[in-house]
This record gives C-alpha cells, structure tokens and sequence, in this order.
C-alpha cells in the first residue's frame, strides 16, 4: 500500500462513493425485479457496482442480449428524472478542498452513462471533473479493469500511483484488477479501508 504522499491521482466511484443516489437506484432496480418476478432481495444483494446490463445478466441469464441492452438502457432512463435524494457522500466537501490544496488530478469511474453521471454529480453540487469515464467509454464494466485504466492514461498517471475509491465489490476488484491501491468503503475489504471521505481526506492530507 502506498502512502499519502505518494498518491499521484484519485479515481473514484461515483455512486455510493461521491454522490448517496441509493434510493434512486434501488428503486428501479425493485420495479426492474417486480417485471421479472425475481425476488427483491436477489437482485439488491448484487445491484451496486456493476453496469446494470451485466448484472440483468447474472439474474436472468436466459434473457436475449439484445433485450438485456434495452432494458439496461431502459433502467438508465428511468433514473435520469430520478434524482429525490440524490445528495453528495459525507466528507465530499473536505476531499475535494484537500484534492485542490495539494493540486491532485481526480476523476470519476462509473457504470453509469454519460447523461446521468452528469445529472446526479449536478444534482449533489459536485463539479464534473476533467476525466469521467462511463460505461459507453469502455469495453468491459466493472469488475473489469478498463474504466480505471482509461482513467489513469487520461490524467497522465502510472496505475500504480493512482488511489481508487470504491464502495462496492466489483469496483474494489476492477481497481485491484488495474494495479491500483483501492480505498473501500462500507467495511469492504481493501488496501485502506475508510469510514468516509472525510477521513479519506484527512490520510491525504497528512500526504502534503
């Protein structure tokens, strides 16, 4: 694991991690279960993290790719006028002041599309950063590498000294799939688990 100042760059999640948008996601994701009659639990237990067309994938196999793209972009759709609740993460403001202070490059890695990225980090008063890589801009989703390693090759910044922020499983293993140090929260285990960003802030702040 590196430390404080050895980071050169922040890649982070944006739901769960930057902007709270639990609500919003879950509530699609039940009306989603309710068409398909799988069970809510089943489908919860694995919606965070992922693009929503691999994990429509994961709970209904048999389903065609053609229809499992559709409804993916379908249940984007249905959240880009659903922002109530959509708020920024605790600590946000407090990273992003240590971000500027030691002038760190930062971006946003999301399984979301362009259109709602946008809308929700508006929505929680968050500025969109220079580099935010969607699921259009990638070949594989997380848990796949891709995002953060496009990420990582926009800024200019050797994966290794690159600092993931990840607050679900699949995003932990696509930083670690990408060579980079990963800072999880929600009790998740990894390099540096983290309570919030407040205290993500204040370990990069002991860095300079």
């Amino acid at each position: 694991m590196i430390g404080p100042a050895e980071v050169r760059a922040v890649l982070l999640d944006m739901d769960g991690t930057l902007v709270d948008s639990d609500a919003s996601v879950e509530r699609s994701w039940r009306a989603w279960a309710g068409r398909h009659r799988v069970p809510e639990a089943d489908v919860l237990a694995i919606a965070h993290g992922s693009p929503a067309g691999i994990t429509i994938g994961r709970l209904v196999p048999q389903l065609p790719a053609a229809q499992v793209a559709a409804e993916a972009q379908a249940m984007l759709t249905e959240q880009y006028t659903d922002l109530d609740g959509v708020v920024a993460t605790a600590g946000v403001p407090a990273l992003l002041a240590v971000l500027a202070r030691r002038a760190l490059p930062w971006a946003v890695v999301t399984s979301a599309d362009d259109r709602l990225a946008r809308v929700r980090l508006a929505t929680a008063g968050i500025p969109i950063p220079e580099v935010l890589i969607t699921v259009e801009q990638v070949a594989h989703g997380k848990p796949a590498p891709d995002g953060y390693l496009a990420a990582a090759a926009r800024l200019g910044v050797p994966p290794a000294s690159c600092l993931v922020v990840e607050d679900a499983a699949p995003g932990i293993a696509a930083g670690q799939a990408a060579g980079m140090p990963v800072a999880a929260l929600r009790g998740l285990p990894a390099e540096l688990p983290i309570a919030d960003l407040t205290a993500l802030a204040d370990w990069l702040g002991a860095g300079g």
